[in-house]
């Protein structure tokens, strides 16, 4: 039940409207009389001094505010509502005080947007009033403005309303002035947005150039390196091939040096022989 309670005050609070007791029934899978029965508990703890109560009607429920704080909410409220009037309302409020009397359709041709809320903010600020109906089909509501309305805006009266063609015309220079200076600064921005992207890309081809340079001068101390190595490779080919020349050579000498010393031997040697044959005879 506590639950059941909690959700139905949060779905009132955020829809700040009434509705139907069927569709917390249907939504929620809940009987009927559990729903009904959850509203009376809401109903006994919002009552008496609480600022909040449930009111209902037909087959509704909704969350409303305590009529015994009325004139204080209005004190309050008031005040921040007149501080804040909107554009639609200021130009709601300037169309009926040129144009009176006016219908809410006359408003909204002009405005070329719907003006219910304006025109319901502005007569609960007094503002505005109904000043009679208007001889055509379905005979539309008039407005016009108030004693409210010249005090709100200093005014002693609606002669001291500038010119209506005068009017007309300073807000068409003052909107010609706003569009040239929205063209103009949004060319400013499309050209420093263009010269912006022009230097990046010079940026960019000089980053990429200098990393190219980079990649070339690398390859080609590469390359030095390796012609180095290759020809410090052969220059150390070269000189094991010299001293294995060299050693071969010196082997070859000293052997061809034995092989004459035996020979030299042998020669001496025969030279001996004989001459001692020709002893022993």
């Amino acid at each position: 039940m506590k639950t059941i309670k909690e959700i139905i005050k949060a779905t009132l609070f955020v829809a700040g409207e009434g509705i139907e007791l069927e569709n917390f029934s249907e939504n929620l899978n809940i009987p009927l009389n559990k729903v009904k029965k959850a509203v009376e508990v809401l109903k006994t703890e919002l009552n008496n001094e609480n600022g909040i109560h449930i009111i209902q009607y037909k087959n509704k429920i909704q969350l409303a505010s305590n009529p015994k704080y009325v004139e204080q909410i209005t004190k309050i409220l008031n005040p921040i509502r007149e501080k804040a009037l909107t554009r639609a309302m200021l130009e709601t409020v300037a169309i009926i005080a040129y144009k009176q009397p006016i219908t809410r359709l006359e408003i909204e041709d002009i405005r070329r947007v719907s003006c219910d809320y304006a025109l319901n903010v502005l007569e609960e600020h007094k503002m505005i009033e109904v000043v009679g109906r208007k001889e055509a089909v379905g005979k539309p509501l008039l407005y016009g403005t108030t004693d409210e309305f010249l005090k709100r805006f200093g005014l002693v009266s609606l002669n001291q309303l500038p010119n209506y063609e005068e009017l007309m015309e300073r807000i068409a220079i003052i909107r010609q002035d706003e569009n040239q200076s929205d063209n103009l600064y949004n060319d400013f921005k499309l050209q420093d947005l263009s010269a912006k992207q022009e230097v990046e890309n010079q940026d960019l081809s000089k980053i990429e150039n200098q990393d190219l340079n980079k990649v070339e001068n690398q390859d080609l101390k590469q390359e030095n390196l390796n012609q180095k190595d290759e020809n410090s490779g052969q220059e150390i080919n070269k000189n094991i091939n010299e001293e294995i020349s060299e050693d071969l050579n010196k082997e070859i000498n000293k052997n061809l040096s034995q092989e004459n010393l035996i020979n030299q031997i042998k020669e001496l040697s025969g030279n001996l022989e004989p001459k001692k044959e020709a002893d022993a005879s």
